[in-house]
This record gives C-alpha cells, structure tokens and sequence, in this order.
C-alpha cells in the first residue's frame, strides 16, 4: 500500500495536468485551425484540408523550409563533430596551455544574449567582406557559420555530461591490450557516447531550425529562413497557411523524436548487455575461479 494520501495524490495529477494542458493545449488548438475552412483562424466554418494545398503552392514559404532544413542538417552535423571533439580534448586530455580560455569560449554562447551575438556576427561578417569576397554577402554560409557556433555549445555540455559516466576501466584495458588511441575511441568511446551524440544534434537541429534574432542579423536579401518568413507573414496578419505548416513541423518532430529514442534506447541496451557480459567474463577469467592456476 501506498504511504501517500489520496488528497496529495489527486492534487498531483492535478498539477500535472494543468501544466501539461499548459503546454500542448496551444499546439492542439493550432492544429485544429489548421483544418478550418474560413481564412479567420479564429473562427471556425467546416472542416476543410484547402490550407495544406495553398501552403505547399506557396513558393515563399517553401523555399524558406527547404533553406532552414538545409542549414538546420547542415549546422547540427558541425555543431556534433566540434561538439564532440571538444568535450573529448576537455575531458580525456590533461592540463594544456590555454584549456581555460578554451572552455570559456566554447561555453560563452550558452549565456551571451542573442542579440549581442548577432550583433557580433555581423560585424565580423562585414570586416571579412572586406578582404574576402565570400563574405561580401551574407546569405546561407553565415548564417550556417552563426549557427554551428552557438549550436556547438549546446552538443558541448550533452556530450560532456554523457563523457564523464563512461567507465575509463575499460578504455585503459583496450589501450594495455595494445589498442592505439583512435581505435579505442571509435570502437569504445564513440558507442559508449553514442545516445548523446543523436540527442546533441536533434538539440542542435532544433535550435537552429528556431532561430529568428541571429539569423535575422546574418542573412541577406536572397536569404530568408523559416522563422524570419514567418514573423514577416504573422506581422500581416496570420495566415491558416501558418497553422498547416506548424501542424507539418509538430508531425515530423514529434515522429523523428521517437524514432530517435527507440533508436537510443536499443543503442543503450545492447551497450549495457555488452558490459555486463565483459564484466561477466572478467569474473570468469579471475584466478579464485580457477583454484588449480597457481
């Protein structure tokens, strides 16, 4: 039986509920809009699917997704690799000159305000205009190159957290076997952290395919993200266009999401049956199991 009172009980479901009605209660009401048939999102007038047509005869719009799921692949792919090899240099090496002002770089975005960023970003952009004529416009490469660099810091504290509960025993036991250093990183170190790695870059995607202040600083006229078409759309009046593609994005993220965590959740099992079973062996292999060895 449970110690605790049924009124304490009932008030935490209560709880629970209202924050989760909190939460997803507006996501639920945008997708209902999205079905409706009047250009009023706030007024309903029959069921209708007209909206998700319009949106994907919509060239504005499309090509927005098309430029944020591009950048948003293409930035989380870099955020996972510097990420990685970052939280690996601070967490596996030893002292080096210079490891302190590293670490505060790699962590300063976590807390810089966005605006000061961008800000940043774009000054640099343009001093680099100047001398290089890559940068004389901004467009997809600085707002890719904007968003790997606050996007790294993010895949850095994932990966970091997940890097300090992996067991060193068994690193050291492959490198006294006669393993060289990368190959006790690719087949140990890298499945160990592998779950961190996916959820960095679905963290890293995510932020940028959300990002409206930095990229608003570094993109140009031929450059046009998804959040900045539509904060430009929503500032002329909401469009139903808007709920269906909201409703597209909620449906893709959330089946990606599980797929992500099933994929991670059987990763992390066979990780945790091949420990065991090393460990398993390990005791077998002990001399107490084998009186006879002297």
């Amino acid at each position: 039986m449970s110690n605790i009172p049924v009124s304490k009980s009932k008030w935490k479901w209560l709880i629970l509920s209202l924050t989760m009605a909190f939460l997803y209660l507006p996501i639920l009401i945008l997708i209902f809009y999205s079905f409706n048939a009047s250009r009023l999102v706030t007024v309903w007038a029959g069921f209708s699917t007209k909206w998700y047509g319009a949106l994907f005869h919509d060239s504005m719009l499309m090509h927005a997704v098309q430029l944020s799921l591009t950048i948003g692949v293409l930035s989380a792919s870099a955020a996972v690799v510097l990420g990685t090899l970052s939280a690996f240099v601070l967490g596996r090496f030893n002292r080096f000159p210079g490891d302190q002002a590293f670490s505060f770089m790699i962590s300063a975005p976590l807390v810089m305000p966005d605006v000061i960023m961008g800000l940043s970003m774009l000054l640099m952009f343009i001093a680099l205009g100047q001398v290089f004529d890559l940068f004389s416009e901004r467009g997809m490469l600085t707002i890719w190159i904007a968003h790997v660099t606050f996007c790294t810091s993010y895949v850095y504290v994932v990966v970091s957290s997940r890097l300090k509960e992996v067991d060193r025993s068994i690193e050291e036991a492959a490198m006294d076997l006669g393993a060289p250093p990368w190959k006790v990183f690719v087949l140990i170190t890298l499945p160990s952290i592998f779950p961190a790695i996916v959820a960095g870059w679905l963290l890293a995607f995510t932020l940028s395919l959300d990002d409206l202040v930095i990229a608003s600083f570094v993109s140009g006229p031929s450059a046009t993200t998804l959040p900045i078409a539509v904060f430009s759309s929503v500032r002329m009046g909401i469009s139903p266009k808007i709920n269906a593609l909201a409703t597209i994005i909620v449906a893709v993220v959330s089946i990606a999401t599980l797929i992500a965590w099933w994929l991670m959740s059987r990763a992390e099992k066979r990780h945790q049956q091949a420990i065991r079973a090393a460990k398993q062996d390990e005791q077998l292999m002990a001399p107490e199991h084998h009186p006879d060895v002297l």
